[in-house]
């Protein structure tokens, strides 16, 4: 057996281990990786806060980026050393790791692998939750929260790009700065004050994307217009919350959580084939920019975590290979 250079995680803490390589089942692609993108899930799992789904790798990493190692029994469509990207439900902080095929987005050249390997998590996630759940529409208002996150940042991008007017909150003036060079029309320092009150002001907010959960949820209702929606995708400030039902009844408004790496491949597989076709050409025109903030070696994942834990980041973060 072969064995690889990995991440591993024990009671909160990151080390570079020696751990055998896996080998690929029919339908996957073992891809030697080049980069892997970093996520706050993965730090949650890191805490054990977040268990992988059954079956899959407890490595941490949720999107990669690299070439075919080597190919499982029915898998037609790659070769060896293709330089593949995609969505995992584990596994990416190591030298190899297993894509489902279905999941498996050919490389474009002009894409570098950290740059390939930082937009699956991010852009897949919004799509499914602005445009698939939340029914995104030309000329809606939506508000996103940590705007100069990952997800944010491709949020912005993308309700902008549909036709919608976006409103963000951002940690500090230089993210609220950036966030409104990828397009967001008001950009609220959530140090500020209660964003609520500004969201009211500027015509409140027919979606909310919330990353954050916990007392964010009373001031989402107070701004969010009637037959709006909140899409919850993470709890960044805890998992209990105090609802206005009185304001959930009257204004007609939905809340609806919703997760990406628990679904189906089926599913995952869906949405890949929606997003990228029409994310692909407009990143190759610019219509859409990248928001790689920097890479970290494999070695120093500790040091990207703590990064990303500080909120120091301005997009995302990847792990060379």
């Amino acid at each position: 057996m072969s064995h690889m250079r990995a991440i591993t995680h024990a009671e909160g803490r990151l080390r570079l281990s020696e751990i055998e390589q896996p080998l690929p089942g029919p339908g996957q692609l073992l891809v030697r990786v080049r980069a892997a993108g970093v996520n706050r899930a993965d730090l949650m799992q890191a805490a054990g806060r977040y268990p992988q789904p059954p079956g899959e790798s407890d490595i941490l990493g949720l999107e990669i980026a690299g070439d075919v190692a080597a190919v499982g029994e029915g898998v037609s469509d790659f070769a060896l050393g293709d330089a593949v990207f995609g969505l995992v439900a584990g596994g990416g902080y190591a030298e190899y790791c297993l894509l489902d095929a279905r999941l498996a987005v050919a490389k474009p050249p002009q894409l570098a692998y950290a740059e390939a390997a930082s937009l699956p998590e991010a852009w897949l996630t919004v799509w499914l939750n602005l445009v698939e759940i939340g029914g995104l529409r030309p000329g809606q208002r939506v508000l996103i929260h940590a705007g100069a996150s990952g997800v944010g940042a491709a949020a912005i991008q993308l309700a902008r790009a549909l036709g919608a007017s976006v409103a963000v909150t951002a940690g500090g003036a230089e993210k609220c700065e950036w966030c409104r060079s990828l397009g967001a029309e008001l950009a609220i320092d959530y140090h500020s004050g209660d964003f609520s009150t500004e969201v009211k002001a500027w015509g409140g907010a027919d979606l909310i994307l919330d990353t954050v959960g916990g007392d964010y949820l009373p001031r989402n209702q107070a701004c969010l217009n009637r037959d709006g929606a909140i899409v919850l995708i993470g709890l960044l400030r805890g998992t209990e919350a105090q609802a206005n039902l009185g304001l959930l009844l009257v204004k007609r408004q939905r809340l609806i959580g919703s997760t990406l790496r628990a679904l189906s491949v089926e599913r995952k597989a869906a949405l890949s084939a929606a997003l990228w076709p029409w994310l692909l050409p407009r990143l190759a025109t610019d219509q859409i920019r990248l928001t790689l903030d920097r890479d970290f070696a494999l070695a120093d994942a500790a040091s990207a975590h703590a990064w990303l834990a500080a909120g120091n980041n301005k997009g995302k973060l990847v792990l060379r290979g």
